[in-house]
Order: C-alpha cells, then structure tokens, then sequence
C-alpha cells in the first residue's frame, strides 16, 4: 500500500512518516507501542508530558495482568522492580476485620496485588519497547489534530520542543 507522491514528499519536509501512531503513552499506550514494535511495525508514541513522573490514579498491576506480560515475555524482568505485594485487602472495622479481596486463593504463580508505582511501569515499558528499532517515544509532544486525506485520518499533527 503505497502513499500519494505529494503525500510522501510533505512528510519528508514537515515530519516525519510512520506506519503506526499512539497518542498517549499511558499503560495501554506503551504496552501497544511494545506489542507493535515487537512484530517490526514501525510505531511512533507521543506523549504530552515532559516524564512518566507525576501522580496516577492506578499503581497496581493485578494477577492477570502479570500473567499477560509472562506470555509476552516481560513478567520476570517487571518482577525484578523494587514493589510490594497484597495477597488480600482487609478493612478494619469497629466490628472486626473484613476481607474484601483475597488474591491468595487464585490458581495463578502471581496470587497477590502487585504495588509499583506507574512511572516506574511506563518506564519498564517504554525501556523494554526502546529495544526494539523500530519503536519511536517522543515526549513532551502534544497532539494537535488529525490528519485527514478524504475520509481517512492518514496523521497526527503535533507540537513537540523541536516544532
């Protein structure tokens, strides 16, 4: 599948040509981005913020989700990360101790709640993708607007420190 002649020499003078774009390296941008580059796609991922270093919302990676990143081949390496482990939440009560969710119960290698904080995750990520060559981070690169050819969206425009 090839581009329009004029298409192909605008993206040499104004930016720059890939096969995949993500907006947003959050979890599912990074580990999209890894996914992609993994199978030789080239991927560009563009995320808004300067680092992965600010607060979010979720710092844990549930039992099933480490066992998605052991089939990909990232579980042992994520493990190695400084975290801690809750193989049940329990509330304390005036009337006693209730457990909420008990991990330790399910039939998996990895029966517990894992606590890392999720710049660390996105940096896990991102390192692991970077292997690969055809995987681009830019950062501090805000999306702009959609590139459209007819009905097709064919781009992203973004501002990034470079222009």
């Amino acid at each position: 599948m090839g581009e329009p002649k004029d298409m192909q020499s605008e993206q040499r003078q104004n930016g720059q040509s890939t096969r995949c774009c993500i907006v947003g390296c959050g979890p599912a941008g990074a580990m999209l981005g890894f996914l992609l580059a993994r199978r030789g796609i080239d991927v560009l991922v563009l995320e808004k913020h300067v680092d992965f270093l600010r607060d979010f919302r979720g710092d844990t990676i549930h039992p099933s989700t480490i066992q998605i990143l052991q089939e990909v081949g990232l579980a042992d390496q994520l493990l190695h990360l400084p975290h801690a482990k809750a193989p049940a939440f329990q509330a304390h009560t005036p009337q006693g101790t209730i457990t909420i969710a008990d991990f330790s119960r399910l039939k998996t290698r990895w029966p517990y709640l894992m606590f890392l904080p999720q710049w660390d995750f996105l940096n896990f990520l991102t390192d692991q993708a970077q292997l690969y060559p055809s995987f681009h981070l830019v950062m501090n690169a805000q999306a702009q607007e959609l590139i459209e050819e007819g009905s097709v969206i064919c781009g992203v425009r973004y501002q990034a420190p470079d222009g």
